[in-house]
């Protein structure tokens, strides 16, 4: 992941989040339905349904950046509410991104064998 600016915020959409949408869906809900300005500069992540995908969309200050991310075998660690907003620092958005509980800081799996 690209290195993020000091003081940028983290914001986790709580829910599920149709993943058929692209970057301006994300924009419009991060401002409608998050009351956020997506162009502060801070992150927005977002979750599908089946909890194995992620798209984390921010404005870089001469466009806006998209990222997806697909777990093989484990799911997201996600806010349990149906609604609203959850604030993470970088640190655990890098922990959220690598498959890590970023509210307890340990691996959710370990791979068994290589064949």
């Amino acid at each position: 992941m690209i290195g993020l600016p000091p003081g940028t915020k983290v914001w986790l959409a709580a829910g599920v989040t149709d993943m058929r949408m692209g970057m301006h869906s994300l924009m419009a809900r991060a401002q409608t339905v998050l009351q956020l300005d997506p162009f502060s500069g801070h992150v927005f992540c977002y979750r599908g349904r089946r909890g194995d995908l992620i798209k984390v969309i921010w404005w870089s200050g001469d466009g806006t950046c998209l990222f997806v991310k697909r777990l093989e075998s484990a799911k997201f660690v996600w806010p349990q509410a149906a609604s609203g907003v959850v604030n993470l620092s970088p640190a655990q958005l890098s922990m959220l991104l690598e498959g890590i509980d970023w509210r307890r800081a340990q691996p959710l799996w370990k791979p068994r064998n290589a064949a």
